[in-house]
């Protein structure tokens, strides 16, 4: 009997203790590798959502720049503008503009990490309306007697979070302003001015707007008024020199979809393009040191484009 009871008695202390520690061992593992993977699922779909967003925005700019200047000469009042009503490109250093307000004019000294504003100014196509081969950043179709416009900022919305814009000219004429995409650190932009005399459509120089606008500033104007001298200026004005666009886009994903790393910094241009400009072209060098604490832990992914602009505006 005594035998047969000591055959069938449980386990005992050091037995439970030992099987505890093992089940927490595996638990341990298991939950481990849990959190891992969630992050790499966290990362990998703040990546996907990043290229997605970057791959729009600059498709979105870039069908808008090879519209700038364009007008259609053989419908009824769809001749080109002359010179002095304006470029088809025009841009903005570290500036940010309102939704409503009319064009670039409502300009705000204020920006998010010194983005840029770019301004592209069409002709339509079609009788009335359009006939919706030449439509604008937020899809509205403009008809050839009708002005154009696709203007792309960068503001924050009402939760904080900052987001590339589309604003465009309504039916109305009044103007509005869209969401393009969200998680924006910064929208950069340099032009390429051809400054020969002829003009022979390549580029010679990439600038900013500040470094255009400081061309037409010494330009040497005659007229007997202001409004001559301006008008004369527009028509001159090195705008319509540009032949080119280069755009840089810095974007961010989601709070916590990176982990631990040293805080990262990206040249939009290069390291070569900021250490000429020496700090004088804001936005252009993206340090998240200096961002806000909630901002640092994020992936982030630069996008960058090059485009040749179709028809030389105000020719």
């Amino acid at each position: 009997m005594t035998g047969r009871q000591h055959r069938c008695a449980g386990a005992g202390l050091v037995e439970m203790l030992v099987a505890l520690t093992i089940g927490m061992l595996v638990t341990l593992a298991s939950a481990a590798m849990l959190v891992t993977a969630n992050g790499d699922y966290l990362h990998h779909g703040a990546t996907v959502r990043l290229n997605d967003g970057g791959r729009y925005a600059l498709e979105l700019i870039g069908q808008a720049l090879r519209q700038a200047g364009y007008a259609d000469a053989a419908a009824p009042g769809g001749a080109a503008p002359a010179a002095e009503e304006g470029a088809g490109i025009e841009g903005l250093d570290a500036r940010s503009v309102t939704r409503t307000g009319p064009g670039i004019a409502d300009a705000r000294a204020s920006s998010v990490n010194g983005s840029d504003v770019l301004a592209v100014r069409f002709g339509g196509a079609g009788a009335g309306s359009g006939d919706g081969s030449i439509v604008d950043c937020a899809g509205f179709a403009v008809g050839a007697s009708a002005q154009g416009w696709s203007i792309f900022f960068v503001a924050r919305g009402d939760d904080g979070e900052a987001e590339l814009r589309c604003k465009y000219r309504t039916d109305s004429g009044g103007w509005s302003a869209d969401a393009v995409v969200r998680g924006v650190d910064s929208l950069q932009v340099l032009y390429g001015v051809d400054t020969d005399t002829p003009v022979d459509g390549v580029a010679n120089r990439y600038l900013n707007a500040t470094a255009v606008r400081a061309l037409d500033d010494a330009l040497a104007v005659a007229g007997a008024s202001a409004a001559e001298r301006e008008r004369e200026r527009r028509r001159r004005s090195y705008w319509h020199r540009v032949v080119a666009v280069r755009l840089a886009l810095l974007l961010h994903g989601e709070s916590g979809t990176r982990s631990g790393g040293a805080p990262m910094a990206f040249d939009l241009f290069g390291a070569a393009y900021t250490a000429a400009a020496r700090g004088g072209d804001a936005g252009t060098r993206i340090d998240e040191a200096a961002l806000p604490a909630s901002l640092r832990a994020r992936s982030r992914r630069l996008f960058e484009a090059a485009v040749l602009l179709r028809n030389r505006a105000g020719s």
